[in-house]
């Protein structure tokens, strides 16, 4: 297969080609066409490829294979026809602000930290990052600040191939060696790097970079970054929840944060307050059914811990087998207690009869079940 013209490389602002269709064959998913020329850029090197259309066809995905650029495609094209392409220009563009700003934000961190960038991926939703170095949140937010300094100063980006004595006397990144016609994508004072994606022309075309998180990753981190649109949409959602949570709590947005400790700090509170009257409410009830034998007790909604409280307090006084039920029809919580007792085969019964979900130890055990209060007290009623 003849290798294809990349038309991406001359113009990665170009939407609209036309081009002469070389082969078409049937495949996994589709049908992989090959064309002489292609303004469809292939997945490879972090960056997913372009969709489109191709005369009458979706391009599902685009992959290179010695040179040569195959589009899977949803319907067949003609041999030796000439078709025009046209590629989804806001996947593009957004691909191109996410690789652009990557680049940015990786030349500033390597610079840093004299690191090495292991690993670069744009994802749907975000772009993640692998560095073989720790890094805390504080520089990269001073990373951050600078990127999108560098952004606002709106530097042109250049591009050349080098090879033999030109590629030895730049000094750029690349996680390999390299020799041949090496493209070397340059971000004047912030990065220079071995790369065969799709950028921006000047880096204020980036629009906004944004770090979302630095986490542990391997012998380094991993670092979710936005760029551009995408930056610009997680903010904007984030100020639109921001704002209905200050509006809530009756504070101006930048000072919703000191809010939410104030309210938390109070719900700490009042738990403390419900849990000690909670207590006080369960001792009364185990002092009234002290010495009753078996009980069952059915209660409105509580949770699980309260659930346990109760009959936990209930079975150490009332000489007997301890059930307590707390829900409605259909959703029950339940604990069974006994001392010294031997609940395993009555929770298996229960489980197999009720619907239920649970276990524990021997002499207390916990769980749900989804059956009605008369179903319950029928159960109970034959032991």
């Amino acid at each position: 297969m003849m290798e294809t013209k990349k038309l991406y490389y001359d113009d990665p602002y170009l939407r609209e080609f036309t081009a002469h269709v070389l082969s078409c064959e049937e495949t996994k998913g589709g049908f992989a066409v090959a064309l002489d020329r292609t303004a469809f850029y292939p997945e490879g090197g972090g960056q997913p490829a372009d969709h489109g259309a191709l005369g009458g066809a979706r391009v599902l995905d685009v992959h290179e294979k010695g040179g040569a650029i195959v589009h899977l495609c949803d319907a067949p094209l003609e041999p030796d026809a000439t078709v025009r392409g046209e590629i989804d220009w806001a996947r593009r563009f957004d691909h191109m602000q996410q690789h652009s700003g990557e680049h940015i934000c990786s030349g500033m961190i390597c610079a840093r930290w004299k690191c090495d960038n292991v690993g670069f991926h744009i994802g749907a939703e975000s772009v993640t990052i692998d560095f073989n170095a720790e890094i805390d949140w504080d520089g990269l937010m001073e990373i951050e600040r600078r990127a999108n300094a560098y952004l606002y100063e709106d530097h042109a980006i250049e591009i050349n191939f080098y090879r033999g004595a030109a590629l030895e006397a730049v000094e750029y990144r690349s996680k390999k060696p390299l020799d041949g016609d090496v493209r070397i994508v340059s971000f004047p004072g912030a990065d220079c790097c071995a790369c065969c994606g799709t950028h921006v022309a000047r880096s204020g075309q980036v629009g906004l970079v944004k770090f979302l998180s630095c986490q542990k990753f391997r012998d380094g981190v991993r670092i979710e970054l936005l760029c551009g649109a995408r930056a610009y949409r997680y903010l904007a959602a984030v100020w639109e929840q921001n704002l209905h949570v200050a509006q809530s709590l009756s504070a101006k947005p930048t000072e919703s944060a000191a809010a939410v400790e104030r309210l938390s700090s109070e719900l700490g509170a009042l738990k403390q307050r419900a849990a000690k009257l909670e207590a006080s409410v369960f001792a009364q009830v185990a002092s009234r059914l002290a010495g009753e034998g078996d009980v069952l007790l059915f209660e409105e909604d509580m949770s699980p811990e309260s659930v346990r409280k109760l009959c936990d307090a209930v079975a150490n006084v009332c000489g007997g087998r301890c059930a307590v039920f707390a829900g409605a029809d259909g959703a029950w919580k339940y604990a069974l207690g006994e001392p010294e007792g031997d609940l395993r085969e009555l929770t298996r019964a229960l489980n197999a009869a009720l619907r239920g979900r649970g276990g524990g130890k021997p002499f207390f055990v916990q769980g749900s079940a989804a059956c009605t209060r008369a179903e319950i007290e029928a159960f109970f009623r034959e032991r």
